[in-house]
């Protein structure tokens, strides 16, 4: 399998995280991705450099306002007497109706719905460089004999809005790879399995019926991002019924994870969905820090195995998993577990 990943991505290096009202340590670090390499390598998948895309693609996810804010957020934070380091709000806009301000402060509110994701000097760089990745994956597919492909994305991205940034995530990387294919295909079903819920991909497809988003993640009702995530959320409008949320009681393990993965496989092969893209969370492990989830190590190689299943082309696009010494080896576990089943179905 190929692997796509650009060094650039190690460039952002956010340090404000507030957990419990504590200033902590962040927990997305680049070192992530320096361990995810080690899960690649050992995976034997041939890494690439990403292409270079033009921002027409990242238009069609997140609007010009969103894109030129986090093109220039940190240029203009630096002309602010007495700024941090990184671009942290103090204000959100909570109320319908809201009205998009000129102050910097209040516009960085706007774009960045919570305190996860400051905006350092490079944040900008690695955040476009990862949906480079996602398309590269997804170009993979389209122009050539690749039937599936992994894109090491970091920052992550399926917490992002369409135009808010929140939970370490600024773009959406599985919702612009998903969007892409849909030049190729009527329609693409996009199944997260992080442990926290996707709310980012479902609210940019939520009106929307050629994709399909369904997630797996720790039950919002006691665990981030609480306020979506829930079954009742099944779309609006032309996406009615588009969308599907498995949530699970946090700590769960590998037997309900795969019978949530199981029912979320079911629901793509019933939409007919004809290219998939994986939202990869290696997050619900046992030992990550973040303590959603305790599947094993070989719970990952079991959720890829039925994934592959599918047979569809296939763009794996990482999103959450935290520093543990298991973290590589999660990864290889997935992709591995993924090659052997998908060889097999073909």
């Amino acid at each position: 399998m190929k692997a796509v990943f650009s060094d650039v991505q190690l460039e952002h290096d956010p340090q404000f995280f507030m957990h419990k009202g504590k200033v902590v340590p962040h927990p997305e670090q680049p070192e992530r991705a320096k361990r995810l390499l080690q899960g690649v390598a050992k995976a034997k998948c041939d890494v690439i450099q990403p292409s270079s895309f033009g921002d027409e693609h990242i238009l069609a996810i997140h609007p010009e306002r969103y894109i030129s804010f986090l093109k220039e957020a940190y240029d203009y934070w630096g002309q602010l007497e007495g700024a941090a380091p990184e671009i942290v709000p103090n204000i959100h806009p909570v109320e319908v109706p809201a009205t998009y301000p000129n102050n910097f402060v209040g516009r960085s509110g706007w774009h960045q719905t919570d305190l996860a994701c400051p905006i350092g000097q490079r944040t900008w760089a690695a955040a476009r460089s990862a949906a480079d990745c996602a398309l590269t994956v997804a170009h993979l597919l389209k122009t050539s004999d690749v039937t599936s492909a992994y894109a090491l994305c970091r920052p992550p991205g399926h917490h992002a809005y369409t135009e808010r940034a929140g939970g370490f995530c600024f773009l959406g990387n599985s919702a612009i790879a998903a969007q892409y294919l849909l030049e190729t295909h009527k329609k693409v079903a996009i199944v997260d399995v992080d442990v926290h819920h996707g709310n980012g991909t479902q609210g940019i497809f939520y009106g929307r019926a050629e994709v399909l988003t369904c997630s797996v993640h720790a039950d919002p009702m006691d665990y981030y991002p609480f306020y979506w995530g829930h079954s009742a959320e099944t779309g609006d409008g032309e996406g009615e019924g588009s969308n599907l949320n498995l949530p699970v009681p946090v700590r769960s393990g590998d037997d309900v994870w795969l019978m949530a993965v199981e029912r979320a496989c079911e629901a793509v092969a019933a939409f007919g969905a004809t290219a998939l893209v994986i939202a990869l969370g290696l997050d619900a492990h046992e030992k990550d820090p973040l303590l959603g989830g305790a599947v094993t190590t070989e719970g990952f190689s079991q959720i890829a195995a039925r994934l592959a299943d599918l047979s569809l082309p296939t763009a794996i696009i990482q999103e959450g998993g935290y520093l543990t010494d298991h973290l590589g080896d999660n990864l290889a576990s997935f992709l591995g577990g993924f090659e052997a089943a998908h060889q097999v179905a073909a």
